[in-house]
């Protein structure tokens, strides 16, 4: 039931990305931590800059394979899973990291593999 395409991930990547960067200020994230904030913020920025590197067709300069993109992606969801516990993150803040975590390890699993002929 794998259906999360390349092309598909490519068409989420920019949108997340300014979702991590916009979404902490409008929630009002940083309650338990500044760092709540920050690091969101920070993760949608590389997040960014990852997308404009990685060879999909949304990508500007081709320089990171689409595989490795997908071993980013779900590194930064086991880090925002860990994130809360590690650095004591409570309510929203906690449950921010937690969401955006569970469903970037949907979309990694759900990865739909191509096969080149």
């Amino acid at each position: 039931m794998k259906f999360v395409t390349k092309r598909i991930h490519a068409f989420l990547d920019y949108p997340v990305a300014i979702a991590l960067i916009a979404l902490p200020f409008l929630l009002g994230l940083g309650d338990s931590s500044p760092l709540a904030l920050q690091l969101s913020v920070v993760t949608g920025i590389a997040a960014f800059i990852l997308t404009l590197l990685t060879d999909h067709h949304l990508g500007v300069f081709k320089v990171i394979s689409y595989k490795m993109h997908l071993v980013v992606d779900f590194l930064v969801a086991i880090v925002f899973i860990i994130t809360p516990f590690a650095f004591s993150f409570d309510g929203i803040d906690a449950y921010y990291y937690w969401i955006n975590g569970v469903a970037v390890l949907t979309v990694v699993s759900l990865h739909k593999s191509e096969i080149v002929v």
